[in-house]
């Protein structure tokens, strides 16, 4: 044990040498503070693949999502129903673009490795006194390999916190002039239905996940993985390049399984319960709190997770046990450190809800209440 955590300690001081080597000093050096988009699009209610300039030809192929109503949560009878998936209430989402796949990490490197915006923290001081709470900033390195095992090109990025994920979206409005964002519970779960009233997202009867989905009854598998890394090689429960899998009805893959997705919300477990039940309510998202860390729901299951955690109503609540092993402690803001089943898959809506206008990244490196003795329970 006493190696290990000496192994850990030196990985966290190269890794932050690192950061502090890597960032960029020249004069001019841009640091995005204001992002502004149009609340409302003007492009086709069609498919588009997003260019991101100033990156090397990355790009995000983008679904469009009609809108509409439907039944949001799960019945009482829904084999592997938890409480918090009721009670089923009538919701209506607009219009919306959803990335047809999960992000990969390409794409999430040409936010992380952007050289024309700093590491907080690893500015030089005449910059640090000019940037405001809510600039954009890159991620700080990872302590480990941030694959974890897993595989590298074609796979879903993974291990980013909320903060991280949000972080990327307001990236990438700044890039594109376009209000990208997580998608709220709501409108993932409209997706990932795709007009379905079944536990997922397809018509065909459960036993045929593994067709839609990478579960734990099939991720170990080393077909098809194009180098799945450490973990595939060793046929253990591993992510796959995305979109493999069929897709559903709306040309999304991957909405079940493979790695879970950050939603926007600050999760509430009685949230539907507070949903009116003669009516149907429009968005039916709660908008996250400032300055907390904790509380945000992922949705869709992942390669490790048992085939009920996959379904379309499933759902799973950040909490600080999350980076209980981060060498930097609680204080860190930008990776799970003990989650590789996290990702992300970004939003466009087509006119977004006027309570969601310049919604942000939130930043807390102060430890929350709820982090308190984490560490001294997950010993005991």
């Amino acid at each position: 044990m006493k190696t290990r955590s000496l192994l850990v300690m030196l990985l966290a001081l190269a890794a932050t040498g690192t950061a502090l080597l890597a960032t960029p000093r020249p004069d001019g050096e841009v640091i995005p503070e204001t992002v502004t988009v149009p609340v409302k699009l003007d492009l086709p209610a069609t498919n588009f693949v997003q260019e991101i300039p100033g990156t090397d030809d990355v790009k995000i192929d983008m679904v469009y999502v009609p809108g509409g109503e439907f039944l949001m949560g799960s019945p009482d009878a829904e084999e592997g129903r938890k409480p918090d998936e009721g009670p089923q209430r009538k919701v209506r989402v607009k219009p919306y673009f959803l990335a047809k796949f999960e992000l990969t990490w390409a794409q999430y490197y040409a936010f992380w490795k952007d050289q024309s915006i700093f590491v907080k923290g690893a500015e030089p001081p005449e910059v640090a006194a000019r940037i405001k709470p809510d600039a954009i900033t890159r991620p700080t390195n990872t302590y480990v390999d941030e694959l974890y095992d897993h595989g590298r090109e074609g796979h879903p990025a993974l291990c980013m916190s909320h903060h991280g994920a949000m972080m990327y979206c307001r990236w990438l409005q700044w890039k594109t002039k376009r209000g990208y964002r997580l998608p709220t519970e709501a409108e993932w779960e409209f997706a990932a239905r795709a007009g379905t009233t079944t536990p997922y997202g397809f018509d065909d009867k459960a036993e045929k996940l593994g067709e839609y989905a990478w579960s734990v009854e099939n991720s170990k598998t080393n077909k098809e993985t194009d180098g799945g890394g450490v973990k595939g090689d060793g046929g253990e429960p591993t992510t796959h390049i995305v979109g493999r899998k069929k897709p559903n009805k709306f040309g999304l893959y991957d909405m079940h399984g493979n790695v879970w997705e950050w939603c926007l919300d600050q999760y509430d477990a009685k949230s539907f319960a507070k949903l009116p039940a003669d009516k149907v309510t429009l968005g039916a998202f709660a908008v996250p709190l400032p300055d907390t860390k904790w509380g945000h729901p992922v949705r869709g299951g992942s390669y490790a997770d048992k085939p009920d955690r996959l379904r379309s109503a499933a759902r799973r609540v950040s909490e600080p046990i999350w980076i209980k092993d981060d060498p930097q402690g609680l204080s860190s803001i930008w990776w799970l450190t003990n989650m590789d089943v996290i990702g992300v898959r970004v939003c466009l809506p087509v006119e977004e809800y006027p309570e969601l206008v310049g919604v942000k990244p939130t930043l807390l490196k102060k430890p929350e209440p709820a982090e308190r003795g984490v560490r001294k329970r997950v010993k005991e």
